[in-house]
C-alpha cells in the first residue's frame, strides 16, 4: 500500500479477518516461495484413489476442497469453531463430514477407519492416533511447518530465539516410527518469504499464531516500527519458511 502511514498500515493489518486458511489477501503485499513437491496436487491424487480419507486440522477446508475426486468416505477435523463452520460449508458439496475436535484430543473415529490420512500444516501431530485410525497398509501424507520457520521475523519481533527442534524432520520421523509407522518419504525445504509492507506483517502474525506467540499490535509496536523502516529502506522484509513433507505407511 504505497504512501500509507505506519499508523494506517498497522490499522489495516489489524482489521483483516483471520478466519480460514486463505492467504489471498496477501496478493501484492507478500510472497512465499512454494515447495517443489506440490502438496495439494499429490494429496488430490491420493484422495482420488482412496476408499476412505481423513484430513486432520483442515482449517477452513480450503485445500481439501481442491481435490478433483472425493473418496466414498471423506472426513475432516478442525478445532477452531469459525473454521469448522467454513469447512462444513465448503466440504458439503464433496460429501465431507467435519468433526469439531481439539488438536490434542483423540480422533473420534474407530480403529482402522481410513486408508488415507492427510494433514497440511498441523499444529501438533498425535502419531499414535494417526496410526490407530489407519487401516493396515494405509498411509499418512502431510506437509508440515519445519523447525525455525520464519525465524528472521520471530527474532525481529522478540529478539534472538532458540530454535525449537520439535518440528524437525528427524523428530517427525521418530514420532511416526514410535507409533509403528514406516516412513517412506521425508523431504525438507527452506523457502523465501518477502513482506512488502508492515500491514502484511501484522496480518501474518495474527493469522500464523505460532510465529510470535501472544502477538498483539500494541505489545509489539516498536519492533513493528523497525520492520516498517526496514521495508521502506530495502523494499521488503525477507524471511524463510521451513517446510517438510512426510509420508508414512502402517
Amino acid at each position: 500500500m504505497s504512501g500509507a502511514s505506519f499508523e494506517d498500515l498497522l490499522a489495516e493489518g489489524a482489521a483483516v479477518p483471520t478466519a480460514g486458511w486463505d492467504f489471498s489477501w496477501f496478493e501484492g503485499r507478500a510472497t512465499e516461495e512454494r515447495p517443489p513437491w506440490g502438496y495439494a496436487r499429490q494429496m488430490g491424487e491420493r484422495m482420488a484413489v482412496a476408499a476412505a480419507g481423513l484430513d486432520v486440522q483442515t482449517g477452513g477446508g480450503e485445500v481439501l476442497a481442491s481435490i478433483p475426486k472425493p473418496p466414498p468416505l471423506l472426513a475432516a477435523t478442525e478445532s477452531w469453531p469459525p473454521n469448522v463452520a467454513l469447512a462444513r460449508a465448503r466440504l458439503a458439496p464433496l460429501g465431507g463430514h467435519v468433526a469439531e475436535v481439539d488438536d490434542l484430543a483423540d480422533l473420534p473415529f474407530p480403529d482402522g477407519t481410513f486408508d488415507l490420512v492427510v494433514s497440511r500444516h498441523p499444529t501438533v501431530v498425535r502419531w499414535p492416533e494417526i496410526a490407530r485410525v489407519l487401516c493396515p497398509g494405509g498411509t499418512y501424507f502431510s506437509q508440515q511447518i519445519g523447525a525455525g520457520s520464519n525465524r528472521e521475523l520471530t527474532d525481529a519481533m522478540m529478539g534472538p530465539q532458540v530454535v525449537d527442534q520439535s518440528r524437525s524432520p528427524a523428530r517427525a520421523a521418530s514420532g511416526a516410527q514410535l507409533a509403528g509407522l514406516e516412513v517412506i518419504r521425508l523431504e525438507e525445504r527452506a523457502l523465501r518469504v518477502e513482506f512488502f509492507d508492515v500491514a502484511a506483517v501484522v496480518h501474518f502474525l495474527r493469522k500464523v499464531l505460532w510465529t510470535v506467540p501472544g502477538f498483539t499490535v500494541a505489545a509489539y509496536r516498536e519492533p513493528l516500527r523497525r520492520v516498517h523502516e526496514q521495508i521502506q529502506a530495502d523494499g521488503a522484509f525477507v524471511s524463510h519458511s521451513q517446510r517438510l513433507l512426510i509420508e508414512a505407511r502402517r
